[in-house]
């Protein structure tokens, strides 16, 4: 035998020793150290849906995008009665709040927009101001927000109609929203 092999056995040995006449333990006396385990989490759903958002955000405008940019001064819902685009342009309802996106790219505008409505829904607010401007700043002095808000509000669907603002309040470089009455956003 090798001096190694030698001293292996002894170490053995010596354990067989020290734990001669000891008893086991029972099963259900021992502890588990380990916590619970967490529950599933569907952190590939949670990426993918982060990365689609990131691609809303940031990608390019899509062609419906570009087809959806009218010139419509006005939207009103299908359903309702004329009466209340009328109504909203004369000024029978009163402005409850507003915001200015003056200095935005379109990302950041369609999210400050997204959180104006939503907010505005959840104070129960109906008549908002949206300053989107004329564009005049634009490369090529193009209003893209003023078409782009368009867009967006008219596929909300808890915008029941929108206009341009008169002149003493912003003119064509803002719009009057009407909102629906007390529901939660959609």
């Amino acid at each position: 035998m090798t001096q190694k092999h030698r001293s292996s056995m002894e170490d053995v040995d010596a354990f067989l020793a020290a734990v001669d006449g000891a008893t086991p333990l029972r099963k259900a006396d021992r502890v588990n150290f380990e916590g619970p385990k967490p529950s599933p989490r569907p952190r590939q759903r949670e990426l993918d849906e982060a990365a689609v958002i990131a691609e809303l955000l940031h990608a390019p405008l899509a062609i419906d995008d570009w087809l959806d940019l009218g010139g419509a001064d006005s939207f009103l819902r299908s359903g309702l009665s004329r009466m209340v685009l009328r109504d909203l342009r004369r000024g029978r309802w009163s402005i409850q709040d507003h915001i200015d996106l003056h200095g935005m790219n379109r990302h950041q505008a369609h999210e400050q927009v997204t959180l104006f409505i939503t907010g505005s829904l959840a104070a129960g607010r109906r008549c908002l101001r949206i300053v989107h401007g004329r564009g005049n700043g634009s490369p090529g002095r193009e209003g893209i927000l003023r078409q782009l808000v368009k867009v967006w509000l008219g596929r909300c669907k808890d915008v029941l109609a929108f206009c341009h603002a008169p002149p003493c309040d912003g003119g064509d470089g803002a719009l009057w929203v009407l909102l629906k009455s007390g529901g939660k956003p959609r």
